[in-house]
């Protein structure tokens, strides 16, 4: 099983009755799930369903969920504004005691704006189950397809993140074969800086000399730091084959990387040694930044 990708996009659509509509999910980094959907009036009740799918299918990223329905042949039917005629016949009974009228027909009150008002006909509501099960059939199909499109992006990232691991690995061999680390160099500079120190102080007494030749050679010594940097590019291969999200993980491994790098640089006692160290953390930089995009 290949990683996945955080990021993605995709688009699904349907129709049933008169309706048609479109869904669109995209989904970028994020540290956790976090879902934001956007949905038409009158359709506020699939907010959970549509949260519960989506979370079945992914556990970490930024998601914007997108509905857009349009209503397509629907039939109108007039219906009486009752308020409006209401307020007509109110304001006819002041007029009748006022002026001598004509008794008002009903063709005459029907034909006043406002009373008779265009209406769509309303679903019934098992056309509005059956539309709401529609739809959140094909919003299970967008989030499918959307887990599908990760996955590939995820596939690509695998292959660039096991690169940088074994650049890494590369780098620490190169750290672990360095000329400095060489016991006859490691002597030669043990031996320049006892001469400092024996310049510095003539009155050093050997006890004393011993003890900074020990402290010298122990901070020259990198051989923890290599063994842990060998052991974080290993479990870095085990986490980028693994058949669950692992992007938290990796994230906190390359944290490791840079405390191993960094005690490298400052136990270097050679340049050459110091230039490794410096790739190795530019490497892990690269590394930890496409590891912010792995579920």
């Amino acid at each position: 099983m290949t990683l996945n990708s955080m990021t993605g996009f995709t688009r699904a659509s349907g129709v049933y009755d008169a309706y048609r509509w479109t869904w669109e999910v995209k989904s970028v980094n994020g540290k956790g799930l976090d879902i934001r959907l956007r949905l038409p009036n009158g359709f506020d009740g699939l907010d959970r369903p549509v949260r519960e799918t989506l979370g079945r299918y992914i556990t970490r990223g930024s998601c914007f969920v997108n509905l857009s329905v349009q209503m397509e042949g629907k039939e109108q039917v007039l219906k009486v504004n009752e308020p409006v005629l209401e307020a007509v016949l109110a304001a006819m009974k002041v007029v009748e005691g006022k002026a001598d009228l004509a008794p008002a027909t009903i063709d005459g009150l029907l034909s006043i704006r406002g009373v008779l008002e265009p209406v769509e006909e309303q679903d019934s509501e098992e056309l509005r189950k059956e539309l709401v099960a529609q739809l959140l059939a094909s919003f299970d199909e967008a989030a499918k397809d959307l887990v599908t499109m990760r996955g590939r992006e995820g596939a690509a990232l695998q292959h660039v993140l096991l690169s940088r691991v074994e650049e890494l690995e590369d780098l620490t061999k190169q750290a672990e074969n360095c000329p400095a680390r060489r016991p006859e160099a490691i002597a030669e500079k043990l031996r320049s800086q006892i001469e400092r120190i024996l310049d510095a102080e003539r009155s050093l007494d050997e006890d004393r000399l011993y003890q900074e030749a020990v402290l010298i050679a122990g901070k020259a010594d990198i051989r923890e730091e290599l063994d842990r940097l060998y052991a974080h590019c290993q479990a870095a291969k085990d986490l980028l084959v693994s058949k669950v999200p692992v992007g938290r993980k990796l994230d906190f491994l390359a944290q490791e990387f840079n405390r191993e790098a960094n005690t490298l640089c400052s136990k270097s006692n050679d340049t050459s040694l110091t230039a490794i160290g410096l790739d190795l953390k530019a490497v892990i930089e690269q590394l930890r930044e496409q590891i912010q995009n792995v579920e």
